[in-house]
């Protein structure tokens, strides 16, 4: 690196986060958000400019260029205030506060964040993306107000602060709430008309995939057998999968479309959005059949344990949508290229991926995407089927060498607990419809990392993980995620081990984050500093919210163990939202997901003798989300499978309300009391 790029360097060099350092030799004084920040900004009486982002985000890219590299900006800033950078999948906790006061204050919200804060941390004015201009105005102006009117300043900080406050307040549902099938009959036809059952998704733009509302309706139809659910849901995966959305070339899904169509995305890959599309078309292939599906499922994944899998077994967060300086650079295509790269098959697959020689984006270049599925491209083509899946499987492999050769986007590569729990889940969904590959070893892989590297001795669980250290007080989400996904892992092979740590983990929320008043949990744990308030997150969005997480493991706990306590904190949990779920359609759809199960109550399936795992294996095969599976090669430890076992037999037993059907060892028979 050159003295000129090195002629700065701010307390960020310390930092592990990439994203905080990409920003270490600003011309900025920078600092990370602790207490050496905050005791400056009160000793020297400065503002605070909290300014937050994450390494993937392109428009943050543009603002540290355009303002925080630049010398007359920085200086301005470095006079005036304390500047503190943070990197929002590090410290969701503090990026909610700011988020959600920016939305007060301007409406609208998004990364970067830029907030201006009084000493104390209390907000009283942001905004996202600002030129350098706007940037320069508008810092200028809150500083004359705070030096001008501190009183004015003040009363503004309070207002704030209240609003954040009063934004997810719970008010807790005393009544005796029932949940019943037209409940969630409703919750379905309030939500239809925002489908667009043409492309896909719902009906604005841009357009993010928002997995868990589809998982839901996926759930609704294997009850209601409702087309309309269903068609929602493949109507959107064929869309996706099919547009630039989708990496057609390497396998992966960017962050969302700019479009309606879906063709044109945002270039970032994040971990979270494929590790919950490869769990949702996975269920979408045991329910369909569907090739494609299981395809997508294959070439995600292929991409995830190639591009961002670490050699501890820990999966990275994301890619940047830039190289080159240059969003999207990476996954574009000149007409020449192509022909060159795929000589006489050129004009085939220019067709297929609709690639022109004037380019169908900007500066003459080709996003790839598909406006045919296969089987109507080979007819058009007069070509068999199989034939033409044999092309493309070669011509991927030609373009994704070239790809290869260019400059890579950033990579962020911490590992986060939350994230790297839904992308183990997502190994075992893929388990389940690709038994030969290696995904089983794959999600153990990642479960010991967590259990040997992140968790601590006493249940507590750190957020980040990076160069063999984890630091960071976890957060919700990251205990959510954690217990789901090793009660999946139980399910996948029936190692009560993996129930005992989902449990430890339940229990350790419990202690710290739960609040008894209102029946929810904290985001953060009471063991954390202070922020100017107390989140409680219940709103499901890109990720599902960590309550609506939470209470769907308590409810999953409470039938394995079993253990009233949690399940009637789970109905409560629900109770609390019942409202906002019937009315909030994808925005609630892990709340709606907890109805269904509470309403249409689990069937347990105990599968007990040497030849569990086989059978294990055949109901993977089948989409079943109200079952829960326990087991082993002999009775184990579990309340349900005590007297189950007979010797030099594997039986199979169906339960419902504690009550067990005879042993049975024809599974279609058992699937006809199923389904």
């Amino acid at each position: 690196m050159s003295k000129k790029e090195n002629k700065y360097t701010n307390s960020l060099i310390r930092e592990s986060s990439p994203y905080l350092l990409q920003h270490s030799h600003n011309p900025v004084n920078w600092l990370p958000w602790g207490e050496e920040a905050l005791s400056r900004a009160k000793k020297e009486n400065k503002l605070l400019i909290v300014s937050i982002g994450y390494a993937a985000c392109h428009w943050c890219h543009v603002m540290e260029h355009e303002s925080f590299e630049d010398e007359v900006i920085a200086k301005f800033m470095n006079q005036n205030f304390i500047c503190i950078k943070i990197d929002r999948e590090e410290r969701p906790d503090i990026d909610h506060i700011y988020m959600q006061a920016v939305q007060l204050i301007t409406g609208s919200g998004g990364w970067p964040l830029n907030c201006i804060a009084l000493p104390d941390g209390r907000p009283i004015h942001g905004g996202t993306y600002f030129t350098r201009d706007q940037w320069l105005a508008v810092l200028s102006q809150i500083i004359e107000i705070f030096k001008q009117n501190p009183t004015k300043a003040e009363e503004y900080a309070e207002s704030i602060v209240n609003g954040v406050k009063s934004r997810e307040k719970i008010i807790p549902n005393s009544n005796d709430e029932k949940f019943v099938q037209d409940d969630i009959n409703r919750i379905f036809e309030i939500w239809k008309p925002n489908i667009d059952y043409t492309k896909g998704g719902l009906k604005h733009v841009p357009k993010f995939p928002l997995p868990i509302g589809f998982q839901f309706l996926l759930q609704y139809y294997f009850k209601s057998k409702n087309k309309d659910a269903l068609q929602a849901v493949t109507t959107t995966l064929d869309q996706m999968s099919n547009g630039g959305l989708y990496d057609q070339i390497g396998g992966g899904f960017a962050r969302y479309s700019v479009d309606s169509d879906w063709k044109v995305p945002h270039f970032e890959k994040m971990l979270y959005d494929n590790a919950q599309l490869v769990s949702l078309y996975a269920n979408a292939y045991q329910v369909t059949k569907e090739k494609l599906y299981k395809n997508v499922v294959v070439e995600t994944l292929d991409f995830i344990e190639r591009e961002m899998t670490s050699s501890e077994g820990g999966f990275y967060s994301s890619i940047d949508a830039d190289s080159e300086g240059k969003e999207g650079q990476f996954y574009l295509w000149r007409y020449d290229e192509l022909k060159t790269y795929l000589n006489e098959r050129s004009n085939f697959i220019l067709d297929y991926y609709n690639a022109s020689e004037a380019g169908n984006w900007e500066d003459g270049k080709n996003i790839l995407f598909k406006s045919l599925s296969d089987s109507d491209f080979a007819q058009k083509n007069n070509i068999p089927e199989n034939q033409l899946e044999q092309q493309i499987i070669e011509i991927k492999k030609i373009l994704l060498h070239e790809r290869n050769k260019r400059i890579r986007p950033a990579l962020d590569d911490k590992i986060l607990t939350s994230w790297n729990a839904l992308t183990l889940n997502a190994f075992l969904d893929a388990h389940k419809i690709e038994k030969e590959r290696n995904y089983l070893e794959v999600a153990l892989s990642n479960a010991y990392l967590i259990l040997e590297k992140i968790k601590m001795p006493d249940s507590r669980l750190n957020r980040t993980y990076k160069n063999g250290e984890s630091k960071i007080n976890a957060f919700l989400d990251d205990y959510a995620f954690t217990i789901k996904a090793f009660i999946s892992l139980y399910q996948a092979t029936f190692d009560e081990k993996w129930l005992n740590e989902a449990m430890q983990l339940l229990d350790y929320t419990i202690k710290y984050f739960f609040d008894n008043q209102s029946g929810m949990f904290y985001y953060t744990s009471e063991l954390d500093q202070d922020l100017i308030a107390r989140t409680i997150e219940i709103t499901d969005n890109v990720i599902p919210s960590s309550n609506s997480q939470m209470a769907i493991n308590l409810h999953k706990l409470g039938y394995y163990f079993p253990n009233n306590d949690y399940t009637e904190k789970a109905k409560t949990m629900l109770s609390n939202v019942k409202d906002q779920a019937i009315r909030g359609g994808a925005y609630y759809a892990n709340w709606s997901i907890l109805m269904d199960l509470i309403v249409n109550e689990p069937i347990e399936v105990a599968i007990v003798g040497s030849d569990y795992d086989r059978i294990k294996n055949e109901f993977d095969d089948y989409y079943l989300p109200n079952v829960f599976f326990s087991g082993g090669k002999t009775e184990g430890n579990l309340a349900l499978l005590n007297g189950k076992l007979i010797e030099d037999q594997t039986n199979i037993y169906v339960c419902k309300n504690k009550e067990c059907n005879l042993p049975n060892k024809n599974i279609k028979e058992v699937l006809n009391q199923i389904l």
